[in-house]
Protein backbone atom coordinates (compact mmCIF):
# COMPACT_ATOMS: atom_id res chain seq x y z
CA UNK A 1 0.00 0.00 0.00
CA UNK A 2 2.97 2.33 0.30
CA UNK A 3 3.07 2.65 -3.49
CA UNK A 4 -0.31 4.37 -3.50
CA UNK A 5 0.77 6.70 -0.72
CA UNK A 6 3.95 7.49 -2.63
CA UNK A 7 2.14 8.55 -5.79
CA UNK A 8 -0.24 10.69 -3.74
CA UNK A 9 2.63 12.28 -1.77
CA UNK A 10 4.57 13.04 -4.96
CA UNK A 11 1.49 14.73 -6.45
CA UNK A 12 0.84 16.72 -3.29
CA UNK A 13 4.50 17.77 -3.05
CA UNK A 14 3.98 19.56 -6.38
CA UNK A 15 0.69 21.09 -5.17
CA UNK A 16 -1.16 19.38 -7.99
CA UNK A 17 -4.71 18.10 -8.08
CA UNK A 18 -5.72 14.64 -9.17
CA UNK A 19 -7.34 16.23 -12.21
CA UNK A 20 -4.07 17.86 -13.27
CA UNK A 21 -2.13 14.59 -13.01
CA UNK A 22 -4.94 12.71 -14.77
CA UNK A 23 -4.69 15.14 -17.70
CA UNK A 24 -0.95 14.48 -17.96
CA UNK A 25 -1.59 10.73 -17.90
CA UNK A 26 -4.51 10.99 -20.36
CA UNK A 27 -7.00 9.36 -18.00
CA UNK A 28 -9.98 10.57 -16.02
CA UNK A 29 -9.71 12.01 -12.54
CA UNK A 30 -11.84 9.10 -11.33
CA UNK A 31 -9.39 6.52 -12.70
CA UNK A 32 -6.42 8.38 -11.23
CA UNK A 33 -8.20 8.59 -7.87
CA UNK A 34 -8.72 4.83 -8.00
CA UNK A 35 -4.98 4.40 -8.64
CA UNK A 36 -4.14 6.50 -5.57
CA UNK A 37 -6.59 4.58 -3.39
CA UNK A 38 -5.35 1.20 -4.59
CA UNK A 39 -8.71 0.29 -6.12
CA UNK A 40 -7.16 -0.19 -9.57
CA UNK A 41 -3.83 -1.72 -10.45
CA UNK A 42 -1.63 0.83 -12.14
CA UNK A 43 -0.64 -0.29 -15.66
CA UNK A 44 3.08 -0.42 -16.41
CA UNK A 45 2.86 2.40 -18.96
CA UNK A 46 1.22 4.66 -16.36
CA UNK A 47 3.87 3.76 -13.76
CA UNK A 48 6.57 4.73 -16.23
CA UNK A 49 4.84 8.05 -17.00
CA UNK A 50 4.45 8.80 -13.28
CA UNK A 51 8.09 7.96 -12.60
CA UNK A 52 9.27 10.13 -15.48
CA UNK A 53 7.02 13.03 -14.52
CA UNK A 54 8.09 12.97 -10.86
CA UNK A 55 11.72 12.24 -11.74
CA UNK A 56 11.86 9.07 -9.65
CA UNK A 57 12.49 5.45 -10.54
CA UNK A 58 9.73 2.91 -11.10
CA UNK A 59 11.47 0.84 -8.40
CA UNK A 60 10.87 3.70 -5.97
CA UNK A 61 7.17 3.76 -6.86
CA UNK A 62 6.99 -0.02 -6.46
CA UNK A 63 8.67 0.13 -3.04
CA UNK A 64 11.69 -1.84 -4.22
CA UNK A 65 13.99 0.93 -3.01
CA UNK A 66 13.95 4.00 -0.81
CA UNK A 67 16.27 5.75 -3.26
CA UNK A 68 14.18 8.01 -5.50
CA UNK A 69 16.65 7.69 -8.38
Amino acid sequence: MIMYKRIRDLREDKDMTQTQIAQILHCSQRVYSDYERGKLDIPTEILIKLADYHNVSVDYLLERTENKK
